[in-house]
């Protein structure tokens, strides 16, 4: 067996320059952000992990502390894991409030679904007025606004002006509109490549819902 020995063989040494290069101008970078606030981060596009990247959102606050809530459009109906956890086990950190009663195809019925989208709109305006709860994800708020349930213009002007300057919002569901985007500090696009459902497979537990 070689003896251990602390000369760089040259391809650790070319490692070494280039990551130590790297690393400078990564510190570079980072020496002219300053501060922090609020942001508006949409996620969107028709792949998966719209939600569940927002959710991942909410328990980084709950591990942090942070009081957090959630308000659920279109899918209230549903019996999901997230809401599960949450009620049962950080209510005294994050409020969940499930409004939706299921997708705009199952109700079938868009007074009641306009209805549901401005109660659930009000309820969130409530959550986000407050300056002592620093995130508030609102699910599939997206779909409420491609359908026109609730008015986008009246939604920017108050993040714009009403969101305390601290306060984390996500909204999450696919086609957000443009306008929601442009306003936006963080956007993600989720992607579809593939998806089970394709192939026959339905919505599983632990991975949908």
């Amino acid at each position: 067996m070689p003896a251990e020995t602390d000369i760089d063989t040259p391809i650790d040494a070319r490692h070494k320059v280039k990551m130590a290069k790297k690393k400078a101008a990564r510190d570079k970078i980072m020496a002219t952000k300053e501060g922090d606030r609020g942001l508006i981060i949409v996620h969107t596009g028709a792949g998966k992990g719209k939600s569940s990247s927002g959710f991942g959102m909410i328990l980084r606050c709950i591990a942090h502390q942070m009081p957090c809530a959630v308000v659920q459009f279109i899918k209230g109906a549903w019996d999901t894991g997230e809401r599960r956890m949450i009620e049962a086990h950080f209510s005294d950190l994050c409020q969940f409030h499930a409004m939706g009663e299921g997708f705009t195809w199952e109700t079938q019925d868009r007074v009641r679904d306009v209805a549901m989208a401005e109660k659930g709109w009000e309820k969130a305006k409530e959550l986000i007025r407050d300056p002592d709860i620093k995130m508030v994800l609102l699910d599939e708020i997206n779909i409420a606004l491609r359908y026109d349930y609730l008015d986008l213009q009246a939604v920017l002007d108050f993040l714009r002006e009403e969101k305390p300057p601290q306060t984390h919002v996500v909204l999450t569901g696919r086609n957000a509109k443009d306008a929601l985007i442009e306003a936006a500090d963080l956007v993600t696009e989720m992607t579809l490549i593939k998806h089970p459902f394709r192939s026959g497979i339905k919505a599983q537990k632990g991975v949908e819902f």
